[in-house]
């Protein structure tokens, strides 16, 4: 009877908690349009290595030297590390660093995105997710 009680427990337990374990992790095409690439260039403002997303922000100036800040989601530590950027070195990236980011645009339109490469003004190049699949020509801003 024990054994039962345990069991059932165990199945409503499982079923509560499973819709909010599956939906805790959000999805690249909700937040992200996948078929729009953007360029952004500016400076490097921060940049944090943290799990499970790392994050970049970029100073975009314009014509008349208005700043706009861009914050970049970035993959995890691991993805990061195979493209070159380490925790420890940031990858030698520093504020101040002028760079370009190619990254699917924000669906809600807001100054950001889901940075899939970072070109660096000495020529470095980080590629960090593979490109979208049919993504058309990026547009630069």
């Amino acid at each position: 009877m024990t054994r039962v009680r345990f069991s059932a427990l165990l199945a409503v337990s499982l079923a509560v908690a499973a819709p909010g374990l599956v939906s805790a992790h959000h999805s690249i095409q909700a937040q992200f349009d996948i078929y729009k690439t953007i360029t952004v260039s500016g400076t490097v403002a921060r940049i944090e290595f943290i799990n499970p997303h790392s994050y970049l922000t970029v100073n975009v100036k314009d014509a008349d030297g208005k700043v706009t800040k861009w914050a970049f989601e970035m993959t995890g530590l691991a993805g990061l590390r195979r493209a070159g950027l380490s925790r420890a070195d940031r990858g030698g990236l520093k504020p101040g660093d002028e760079l370009t980011v190619i990254a699917l645009a924000a669906r809600d339109g807001s100054n950001s995105g889901l940075a899939q490469e970072l070109k660096m003004a000495d020529g470095r190049d980080f590629k960090l997710l593979a490109d979208a699949p049919d993504a058309p020509a990026s547009n630069s801003r």
